[in-house]
């Protein structure tokens, strides 16, 4: 396999790094429709596990079964499947090699009262399973914050000794934060830091809204004129906290929603740097080839975007 010069300048980015996780990096960033392109298209099945199966799989109750997104995955070409340890038992060796997979080792659920994440699979689950990367969420802003920043940095700390790639979930919420704030531009560039910071080399977050949440965070940036006034500028803001846009910054697609909305947010994402994508519930709730057909717009979109960043 010809490594490609987007990809090579991607690794570039982790210098240091053991080859067993840049080895895995490449089978991802070379991997489907976008691969060799530098950027990413993620299909995450962890809903079940998050939100509930009817509110999940209702919409489009093929869903239910776990092989269904293996399939859908691989019939889209995406870069990786990202799903819990009981989602990707029920395919791992039936679609051995067949896609990439990121195993989401920290889950929560929409029962209890106290927003938090347990660990659910260990760095060994992953290698069993034959996955490319491990993946966990964190609450920056939370009552548990620092007990998760633990827990995520000593997972992510065997993952990389085995040669696993890292992909956390950055999603700020509670404490002093409004809801709305969980998704202000400086908060959600906040928690990307905060992930580079605990040695993930993909970082996933929501697309940052036109807000400033924090007093520190609004003086800074009046004093620097930033201009955040539209998602491309919010999104680059976000890469900038990233450590200059030198770790992998893919963005959700958040609860379902009209195409063409999902579309226009993408092609901003794209326009601004995002190093791509990872929908769920926007691409699989909906009839199968009807997802495919959004999964291939999608990649469509980075690939445009990819092919206008000029040469480094």
């Amino acid at each position: 396999m010809q490594i490609t010069g987007p990809v090579r300048e991607v690794l570039s980015w982790y210098d240091g790094e053991r080859p067993g996780v840049k080895a895995n990096l490449v089978r991802m960033l070379m991997h489907g429709v976008t691969g060799g392109s530098g950027r990413l298209l993620i299909l995450p099945v962890d809903q079940g596990f998050e939100h509930g199966p009817a509110a999940s799989f209702a919409a489009n109750p093929a869903g239910y079964d776990p092989r269904y997104h293996f399939e859908l995955a691989i019939a889209a070409g995406v870069s990786a499947l990202a799903a819990p340890l009981g989602f990707l038992t029920m395919g791992a060796d039936r679609y051995a090699g067949a896609v990439p997979l990121i195993l989401k080792a920290n889950s929560a659920n929409g029962l209890g009262s106290i927003k938090d994440e347990a660990i659910t699979a260990t760095v060994r689950d992953a290698l069993e399973l034959g996955c490319s990367a491990i993946g966990y969420t964190i609450y920056p802003g939370s009552d548990r914050q620092y007990e998760m920043f633990e827990e995520v940095r000593a997972g992510a700390a065997e993952a990389r000794a085995l040669g696993l790639a890292v992909v956390i979930w950055a999603y700020p919420r509670g404490g002093s934060l409004s809801h709305e704030g969980e998704t202000a531009v400086d908060v959600v560039a906040y928690g990307a830091q905060i992930a580079a910071q605990l040695g993930a080399h993909i970082i996933k977050v929501k697309p940052p809204a036109d807000r400033i949440e924090t007093a520190q965070a609004r003086l800074a940036c009046e004093a620097a004129h930033c201009d955040l006034s539209t998602l491309e500028k919010r999104v680059a803001h976000v890469l900038e906290a990233a450590f200059d846009g030198r770790r992998l910054v893919v963005f959700s697609g958040g609860p379902a929603k009209d195409i063409d909305a999902v579309l226009a947010e993408i092609t901003a994402i794209a326009g601004g740097g995002g190093h791509g994508s990872i929908v769920g519930r926007n691409t699989f709730q909906r009839p199968r080839e009807e997802a495919l057909t959004m999964l291939g717009r999608i990649a469509a979109i980075h690939l445009g975007a990819a092919k206008a960043k000029p040469a480094p």
